[in-house]
């Protein structure tokens, strides 16, 4: 996605083209193929979503059709990790390579071990704090309830990626809220939850046993696979992280 003379301009091909990504369901199964890919275009060609569906269907509002809104049925699905992984911009992590991008971008630490290490802020452990009673937790609510807001504590927003980009946080649903009558209302709102609670701790933590940078190289070279325009200067770049 880029600027060009005041007006966004998405790259992608022709929906009539037989590279073009034509359905949610077919954007997955890419993302599980090649393990890692951002929503939008970086520095890497070809290593983002928006090039590979058509530039006409982004933000129709169609759910068949829209990649934006695919993003609500891919988070939801189970099948793949959504969050601000990339650079602290969205984009897309496989089950089956989550656990070394995690790995790599804990550093080896669990968020506990990481607090008692003095190596974690307060904003995040009051953040953190909030999944200890609840799988999953609305925008609105976590950032309430963790304090954040008029009064209190702020950058929640600063905060939560950051708690993406080290991999304690995913986004794995958008919902509305609801007024009292339990009536929905207003844009969807991101619903954040643990990967432990999406996928189960021992599946996040499969990984543990690597050492965090053969996590990094092997992460390089998956990307490096599929992507043939990746270097080690732009993955560093695009992805991001620690280390």
């Amino acid at each position: 996605m880029a600027v060009e003379n005041g007006e966004w301009i998405m790259r992608g091909p022709d929906r009539d083209d037989p590279t073009c990504i034509r359905s949610w369901e077919a954007l997955t199964d890419w993302i599980e193929a090649v393990g890692f890919l951002p929503l939008f275009r970086n520095e890497i060609e070809g290593f983002s979503a928006e090039e590979r569906t058509c530039p006409l269907d982004w933000w129709t509002g169609d759910a068949a059709r829209d990649p934006w809104e695919w993003r609500r049925s891919i988070a939801r699905s189970g099948r793949v990790a959504y969050g601000k992984f990339f650079g602290k911009k969205a984009g897309f992590v496989s089950k089956a390579w989550f656990p070394h991008f995690a790995n790599w971008r804990r550093d080896g630490y669990d968020f506990d071990s990481r607090w008692e290490d003095e190596l974690a802020t307060n904003r995040q452990k009051k953040i953190m704090d909030q999944f200890l009673a609840a799988d999953e937790l609305l925008s609105c609510d976590l950032k309430q309830q963790a304090g954040f807001g008029k009064g209190g504590e702020k950058n929640f927003e600063g905060t939560v990626t950051d708690l993406q980009m080290s991999t304690y946080l995913l986004i794995r649903d958008f919902r509305q809220r609801r007024n009292k009558k339990g009536q929905p209302y207003g844009w969807p709102r991101s619903v954040y939850a643990m990967p432990e609670a999406f996928w189960g701790r021992e599946h996040v933590a499969s990984a543990y046993s690597t050492a965090p940078a053969r996590s990094r190289a092997l992460v390089f070279q998956q990307v490096q696979t599929h992507f043939a325009a990746a270097t080690a200067e732009t993955l560093r770049a695009v992805l991001g992280g620690c280390r």
